[in-house]
């Protein structure tokens, strides 16, 4: 498989699920409650979460009172996720490097949900239909990891074990991408998987940001929206318009 269409696949995946079924709701509950109100948003505003996944943020942005619509390419995600839906809970499969036919007040682009594709001008593109897809006064967040702190502190190798599954990880930055190998047996077969993520610091977003036409306003290095440091920080999280 192309590294550009790896996501494609894993993505869709019971085992992708299953790899992260632990991840912290408190914290992305924390992280939504702080960014809503550091943009203080009106509960007017049409947020979309882009890609959603099974809906974890949007549902609670949604019981924020917000207007929330989520979109992502795994159709089973979407599937799962519209169990949630009501008048102001919408979701649909969304490929972000295709045009937005709709404009919102605020886009989230959470838990590094970037940098997956092959060359730089999708990245940009995918930016491109951001800005585009934004009210005049609309915001983007977007929320990634700390490409200085993970090579830093790279995990090379583990093993982690969920329900009954022992995920074999290896870890390895080239080529000017961070790669996660994971491989395991289920059922008597043997799986393999890559995800590819962009090894982007704060520099390389700029210029990504600025050849679309999006001003980075303020920048974070944690759900709590401390000032970002390159060197401690667990997260780079980018507010732009």
């Amino acid at each position: 498989m192309e590294n550009t269409d790896w996501f494609t696949y894993w993505f869709n995946t019971p085992y992708y699920h299953i790899l992260y079924k632990d991840r912290n709701d408190v914290d992305a509950q924390l992280f939504m409650q702080n960014i809503t109100q550091f943009l203080a948003l009106p509960k007017e505003a049409h947020i979309l979460d882009l890609p959603c996944g099974k809906g974890r943020h949007a549902v609670y942005l949604n019981s924020l009172g917000y207007r929330v619509t989520g979109g992502d390419l795994s159709e089973n995600s979407i599937a799962h996720a519209k169990q949630f839906e009501n008048d102001r809970l919408r979701f649909k499969v969304k490929d972000m490097r295709q045009p937005f036919r709709n404009r919102y007040d605020t886009i989230f682009n959470l838990f590094t949900s970037f940098g997956y594709f092959q060359t730089d001008e999708e990245e940009i593109q995918v930016l491109k239909n951001i800005k585009e897809g934004l009210q005049k006064e609309g915001v983007l967040v977007l929320d990634f990891l700390n490409v200085v702190k993970v090579k830093e502190y790279l995990v090379e190798k583990e093993i982690k074990t969920v329900d009954g599954i022992d995920f074999h990880i290896e870890r390895e930055i080239k080529e000017g991408f961070i790669l996660k190998h994971i491989s395991f047996q289920d059922k008597g077969k043997d799986f393999s998987y890559t995800e590819h993520v962009k090894y982007l610091d704060l520099k390389k977003f700029i210029k990504y940001f600025e050849a679309a036409n999006l001003k980075v306003t303020h920048v974070f290095g944690d759900y709590q929206l401390a000032e970002f440091n390159s060197k401690t920080s667990d997260r780079l999280i980018l507010i732009a318009e």
